[in-house]
C-alpha cells in the first residue's frame, strides 16, 4: 500500500508539474503574439529587405518581442496573483479553478524573475551589438563574423559590469565575506545585481510616475472630446476650412525650387488639416459623449489619483508605527489562505485598478520627460535600435513596479521568488525615504497642474506674460496659436 501511495504521489506530482509548464507556455506564447503585432506595428517598414541585414534585423525583432512579453508578464503578475488569491478563496473547493494553485503562482514570479535578468543581461545587449556589429577587420564578412564580434563585445562588457559591482560592494560594504559571495554568480551575484537594477527602476518611477499622473488628465483631454461650452464649432470650422484653402492656394503657387518653404507650408497644412478632423469629430460627437463622458473620466482620474496619494500617506504613517509594514517584513499566510485587502475582493479589485493606472501613468510621465522624449516610437517609422531602447525601458519599469507597489502599500501581497530577496527592501530609512518623495512629488506635480491657468491669467493681468515664466513644453496645455488664432494642442 505504501508503496502504490509513492507511486500514485510521484504521478501527481508529475501531472500537476506538465499542467503548471502548459499553462505557462500557453499564457506567454499569447504574450509573445500581441508583443509581435505591437512591435510591427511601429517598425520601420524599409528594414525588410531580403539580405544579411535583414537577417540580423529579424533576430532583433524575436529578441525584442520576447523582451515586450516579459514586460507584460511582470505587469500583469501581480493582479494575477492578487484576483487568484480571491479566487481560490471564494471557491476553495471547486474542481475546475484546482489548476490555480499556490505552486503556480510562484512558479510564475520565478519564471518572470528568471526571464527579466535573461532579457536585461543577456538578450537584449546581444540584440544591440548584433544590430551594430560588421565583423572585425580581416574576417570574412557574414552572419558568423557578426555573432562573434557580438559575443565579445557581450563578454568585455560583462567583465566591465562585474568590476564595477565588485568595486562597488567593496567600497559600501568592506567585507570579505560579501566580496567572496560575489563569485557566486548564480545565488548572489545575480539578485544583486538585479536588485540594483530593480532599484535604478524604482528610482525612475518615482520621477515618472508623478509627472504621468499629472499628464494623464492632458492625454484624456486630448482623446476624448470636451464640451463646447460658448463655442461655436460651425465657425470654427469654417474658418480653418478658409485657411486651409489659402495654404493649399499658396502651397500650388510656389515654385519646386523654393524647397524650404514649401516644407514648411506642408507642415502647417498638415497642422491645420488635423486641427479640422478633430473639430469636424467634436462637432459629429452625441450630446451624451460631450457632456456626460468627458467630465466623468476627469472625475474618475481625479478619484483613482487621489486614492493613491491617500493609501502612500497611511503607509507612511504605518511604517512608523508598525514595523511590519515594511516590504521585507513578516511573510504573509500564503496563496488561499487569506484575504490581502481588508475589503475583501471590492479592496482586492481597487488595489489592480490602482496598480494598472500606476503601469499607465508611469510610461505615459517616461515619454513625457525631455530627456527620453526621442523615445516616442512612431507607426511604420521606428528603427530597431529605438525599438530595443523601448524594450529595456519599459522591462525596467515593469520589474519595478511589483516593487514600488509594494512599497508604497498600494497592495499587501508579499512578493516571490527574487522579487522579494532586494536588501534595500527591508531598509527603513530607504522605504520610508521612498514614500515621503512619492507622495510630496504628486501633491505638487498636481497642483502645478490644476493652478496653472491661474498661475497664467494672474501672469497676464501683472503684465509678466511676455517674459514666459511659466511655459514649460511638456507641462502645459496651452498650445501655440496658429494663423486664425485658435489654439493647437501640443
Amino acid at each position: 500500500m505504501e508503496g502504490q501511495d509513492e507511486v500514485s504521489a510521484r504521478e501527481q506530482h508529475f501531472h500537476s508539474q506538465v499542467r503548471e509548464s502548459t499553462i505557462c507556455f500557453l499564457l506567454f506564447a499569447i504574450l509573445y503574439i500581441v508583443s509581435y503585432f505591437i512591435i510591427r506595428r511601429y517598425k520601420r517598414k524599409s528594414d525588410e529587405q531580403e539580405d544579411e541585414d535583414a537577417i540580423v534585423n529579424r533576430i532583433s525583432l524575436f529578441l525584442s518581442t520576447f523582451t515586450l512579453a516579459v514586460s507584460a508578464g511582470a505587469v500583469l503578475l501581480l493582479p494575477f496573483s492578487i484576483i487568484s488569491n480571491e479566487i481560490l478563496l471564494a471557491f476553495p473547493q471547486n474542481y475546475y479553478i484546482q489548476w490555480l494553485n499556490g505552486s503556480l503562482i510562484h512558479g510564475l514570479w520565478n519564471l518572470a524573475s528568471l526571464f527579466s535578468n535573461l532579457c536585461l543581461f543577456v538578450l537584449m545587449p546581444f540584440a544591440f551589438f548584433f544590430l551594430e556589429s560588421e565583423g572585425f577587420a580581416g574576417l570574412k564578412k557574414g552572419i558568423r563574423a557578426r555573432i562573434l564580434e557580438t559575443l565579445v563585445m557581450l563578454i568585455l562588457l560583462a567583465l566591465l559590469i562585474l568590476g564595477m559591482v565588485w568595486v562597488a560592494s567593496a567600497l559600501v560594504d568592506n567585507d570579505a565575506a560579501s566580496m567572496e559571495s560575489l563569485y557566486d554568480l548564480w545565488e548572489f551575484y545575480l539578485p544583486y545585481l538585479y536588485s540594483c537594477i530593480s532599484l535604478m527602476g524604482c528610482l525612475l518611477l518615482l520621477l515618472c510616475t508623478p509627472v504621468g499622473l499629472s499628464r494623464m488628465f492632458t492625454v484624456m483631454g486630448q482623446l476624448l472630446v470636451k464640451p463646447a461650452i460658448l463655442e461655436d464649432l460651425d465657425e470654427q470650422i469654417y474658418m480653418i476650412t478658409l485657411e486651409e484653402e489659402a495654404l493649399q492656394r499658396r502651397l500650388n503657387g510656389l515654385s519646386s525650387s523654393v524647397e524650404y518653404n514649401m516644407m514648411e507650408l506642408e507642415q502647417e497644412l498638415e497642422n491645420v488639416k488635423t486641427l479640422k478632423t478633430k473639430l469636424e469629430r467634436r462637432k459629429k460627437a452625441s450630446a451624451w459623449e460631450r457632456n456626460l463622458v468627458y467630465p466623468a473620466v476627469m472625475v474618475l482620474l481625479l478619484i483613482e489619483t487621489s486614492i493613491s496619494v491617500l493609501l502612500v500617506a497611511c503607509n507612511i504613517l504605518c511604517l512608523l508605527v508598525d514595523e511590519t509594514a515594511m516590504p521585507k517584513g513578516t511573510r504573509g499566510p500564503g496563496i488561499g489562505n487569506a484575504s490581502l485587502s481588508a475589503f475583501g475582493f471590492v479592496g482586492a479589485a481597487l488595489e489592480i485598478i490602482l496598480i494598472f493606472y500606476l503601469m499607465v501613468s508611469s510610461v505615459v510621465g517616461f515619454y513625457s520627460l525631455r530627456c527620453f522624449g526621442n523615445f516616442i516610437p512612431k507607426k511604420d517609422d521606428t528603427t530597431m535600435t529605438k525599438i530595443i531602447g523601448n524594450c529595456v525601458s519599459i522591462l525596467v519599469l515593469s520589474s519595478a513596479l511589483p516593487v514600488m507597489s509594494r512599497t508604497l502599500g498600494i497592495t499587501r501581497f508579499d512578493l516571490l521568488g527574487d522579487f522579494g530577496r532586494f536588501n534595500w527592501l527591508g531598509n527603513f530609512y530607504i522605504v520610508l525615504s521612498y514614500n515621503l518623495l512619492f507622495a510630496i512629488v504628486t501633491t505638487l506635480c498636481l497642483v502645478r497642474k490644476f493652478t496653472s491657468a491661474v498661475r497664467e491669467e494672474l501672469l497676464k493681468a501683472l503684465g509678466l506674460h511676455k517674459l514666459h515664466l511659466s511655459n514649460t513644453p511638456r507641462d502645459s496645455e496651452t498650445a501655440k496659436p496658429s494663423a486664425n488664432g485658435h489654439q493647437k494642442a501640443l
